[in-house]
């Protein structure tokens, strides 16, 4: 079963743990080369974040894509129009939940009516529309993908509050099975703490 190979893939990839402010970092290196990072909260093992790295034909290491957490920050231009609208223009940012993945789009500032919200599983992904056509979004969900699960339009809901458009997607039992096995092997791990630098791996 994919789950299983997805499972099996984390735990033979060689990993390194770092505790940090109050989160636990992990690095894994696959042995096709990609990397990955994740950070979790120490208190409510809720993961903060999860990006990844892929080498290029010549091999040199790419740029981190993140997948779930707040974007990576690129600098911008001094002027202030420039500023502004990029302070105005909608933000997609993913963070997920213990029992739901979760996607909040910041910078909505339409009624909830106005949202179409659905699963379009020919295509496997979440589309969101908007009937006065301001904003329109598709996105997939990767670990659906990784563990070749389908998607359930019964899983999918959303909300809108103070601007902001929030798309929860029930995670399936596989997926917190998954995390839950995969937790127990991240805590396996001898963290180093704040200040060292020889990082156990495993």
């Amino acid at each position: 079963m994919a789950v299983h190979s997805w499972i099996d893939i984390l735990k033979s990839s060689k990993k390194t743990a770092l505790i940090h402010e109050g989160k636990r970092k992990i690095h894994y290196l696959f042995t096709d080369g990609k990397e990955m990072a994740e950070e979790y909260d120490l208190k409510t093992e809720e993961l903060i974040a999860r990006k990844w790295r892929h080498k290029s034909a010549l091999g040199a290491p790419g740029q981190w894509q993140v997948e779930v957490g707040e974007p990576l920050s690129v600098p911008v231009a001094s002027s202030d129009s420039v500023i502004k609208e990029n302070c105005s223009s909608p933000v997609f940012v993913r963070k997920d939940t213990k029992t739901s993945f979760q996607w909040r789009i910041r910078n909505l500032p339409y009624p909830r009516d106005v949202f179409n919200v659905f699963v379009e599983p020919s295509e496997r992904c979440i589309i969101i529309k908007t009937s006065n056509k301001k904003y329109y979004k598709k996105f997939s969900i990767p670990d659906l993908d990784r563990c070749h699960l389908p998607f359930d339009s019964s899983a999918l809901s959303f909300t809108h509050a103070n601007n902001t458009l929030i798309v929860s997607y029930k995670k399936p039992t596989e997926i917190l099975t998954l995390e839950q096995e995969l937790l127990k092997e991240l805590k396996k791990l001898k963290g180093t703490g704040e200040g060292d630098v020889d990082c156990k791996t495993q």
